[in-house]
């Protein structure tokens, strides 16, 4: 069946993750986190990921504002950092203020002038996902923003992509998924979407049980996509 909805992850594909950090060691006096901002960005997301994981699998869900606070504090730490108190309240404050990856305001835009749904399904709070959409400035292009605040539980879980097709009544087939997370995309070829896998960083493919059915290395084609499908 043809695509009707067009939904995304939110961090990392949608918002440039490493902003924070990035604009933070960008900042007079920030010499300590200059030196070793992307480290500290890439153990702040890999610790933000295996937390909700393992929150997921061991049923003790808590929102992703708390994860996130967990996985900072883990890699402050890690990078020598954990003293500076100041530092760590400036980069949550940036966290509600991520930048979009280059192409999304026009891709979102183009899928909309096709007549498409379109949407975030995000492991994010109801609250940090609002932020971050109102100061990128793209809430007018999302018809909604999905949270697994809904269900209660983080993504993999299926329960999560099944809010999709509850929201906007369509059926799995007719949704194409992107996420810049393998996991994430090859679970929602399991559960039936049109997966996307967004590589940005051209790493090998997880080995899961189920693959997207395309990868691309931005989102500038998914618009084309869509209308061909």
């Amino acid at each position: 069946m043809p695509i009707t909805t067009c939904v995304f992850d939110a961090y990392g594909t949608l918002f440039d993750v490493a902003a924070a950090a990035r604009q933070a060691a960008a900042e007079p006096g920030r010499k300590a986190l200059a030196a070793c901002w992307p480290k500290l960005a890439n153990d702040w997301r890999l610790k933000q990921l295996q937390y909700s994981w393992l929150r997921a699998v061991a049923d003790a869900h808590t929102d992703l504002w708390e994860v996130t606070q967990n996985g900072l504090d883990f890699a402050l730490e890690a990078n020598g950092l954990s003293h500076d108190h100041e530092l760590r309240e400036r980069l949550l404050a940036l966290y509600w203020q991520l930048a979009t990856f280059p192409e999304v305001p026009a891709m979102l835009a183009a899928l909309k002038s096709q007549g498409l749904n379109t949407a975030i399904l995000s492991n994010g709070s109801p609250d940090m996902l609002m932020g971050a959409v109102g100061s990128a400035g793209i809430g007018d292009l999302l018809d909604d923003v999905l949270s697994v605040e809904d269900v209660g539980v983080f993504k993999p879980h299926g329960s999560v992509y099944d809010l999709v097709g509850k929201r906007f009544h369509c059926r799995a087939d007719q949704v194409l998924f992107a996420s810049s997370n393998c996991w994430d995309a090859c679970a929602a070829a399991g559960q039936g979407f049109f997966s996307v896998w967004v590589n940005r960083a051209g790493e090998p493919m997880d080995r899961l049980p189920w693959q997207p059915n395309l990868v691309l290395s931005d989102l500038s084609g998914i618009p084309s996509i869509a209308k061909a499908s």
